[in-house]
């Protein structure tokens, strides 16, 4: 693990006050308090590079030490575990990372780490706009909240293909022969890499799989329009989770899967009311049929709908207006 990263031509601190160390980090990679259950004046070691937006950092503090911080406002840290060990304390848990493993931290989460005192780290620090970009790019849908990570471990093993490009992106940087372009061009791969690699709540389908599916489920509503219809329902048929789902019909319809069900039985019961053929008795029995069991809940999504009540449009029927 050693040869991977950043080497000796990257080194800003060598047996250096932790402190030192510490104030560095807080300057280039994220706001942090540092905390030493002894004192060790001359124990770490810091390389940094910047690469593009990305910041670049392989540290050991050379002593046990917990790093702490409220949170990291609009930057993610993709945390490589190179040597010794580190515990990361949540909420209600907290997670063992032995090295060769790899934990991203969301912006605004609470940082509360604790490194054994042969631990050695590399982080990735990537703005949150990065991500944001990559989902533009490569037309993902990203909710309507933050995009985030999910607070699980991953092996090395796991994540080669990041590793080998993050070792290809450390060597041009030390290299000095790659321009701004080059490494602009190298942070784009590294948000992609990262969005496909490990698991987030963006939908990664592709446009054309989101609306044939989208497509299949109008389809379905149509033809089951005075059916009981729930998201669940919508979301077993389709085989999605209930996020998936949502998501589908925030991108393809700007409404809820209630919602989008509600307005077509609506649809529905207004051309039902406006066609002449039809022999209607009362707008109750329709109401009924499509579901609407409160009545006047009912009349008063009608109006709002279509701008009348149910009982116009049955006159209007019954006079063979439009």
């Amino acid at each position: 693990m050693n040869r991977l990263f950043l080497n000796d031509s990257s080194r800003i601190f060598s047996g250096a006050n932790p402190f030192e160390v510490s104030d560095f980090v807080n300057r280039h990679v994220g706001s942090h308090e540092l905390r030493m259950s002894r004192r060790h004046d001359s124990g770490a070691s810091l390389q940094h590079r910047k690469v593009g937006a990305l910041n670049l950092c392989r540290l050991s503090y050379g002593t046990q030490a917990r790093i702490v911080s409220e949170g990291l406002p609009d930057i993610y840290h993709v945390q490589f575990i190179l040597r010794g060990h580190c515990r990361y304390e949540l909420w209600r848990d907290s997670l063992s990372l032995p090295a060769g493993h790899v934990l991203v931290i969301n912006p605004d989460d609470p940082v509360d780490l604790t490194y054994s005192e042969d631990c050695e780290k590399f982080i990735v620090k990537i703005p949150t706009g990065m991500l944001n970009d990559a989902c533009e790019e490569h037309r993902w849908f990203k909710p309507n909240e933050r995009i985030k990570f999910n607070q699980v471990p991953y092996k090395f093993a796991e994540l080669d293909s990041l590793i080998q490009l993050l070792t290809i992106v450390c060597q041009e940087a030390e290299s000095g022969l790659a321009t701004p372009q080059m490494l602009q061009h190298y942070n784009r791969v590294v948000s992609g890499k990262l969005m496909t690699l490990l698991k987030h709540n963006v939908c990664m389908e592709t446009p054309a799989a989101h609306s044939v599916c989208f497509d299949r489920l109008v389809q379905y509503i149509d033809e089951r329009i005075k059916d009981n219809l729930t998201a669940e329902s919508l979301a077993a048929y389709s085989r999605m989770s209930l996020r998936s789902l949502y998501l589908l019909f925030e991108r393809h319809a700007r409404t809820t899967p209630k919602n989008y069900i509600r307005q077509k039985k609506l649809e529905r019961v207004h051309s039902t009311l406006m066609d002449t053929t039809q022999n209607i008795h009362n707008v109750t029995a329709i109401a009924l049929d499509y579901g609407f069991t409160h009545l006047g809940r009912f009349s008063e999504l009608y109006k709002s709908t279509f701008g009348m009540l149910p009982s116009e449009s049955l006159r209007r029927h019954r006079s063979g207006t439009e």
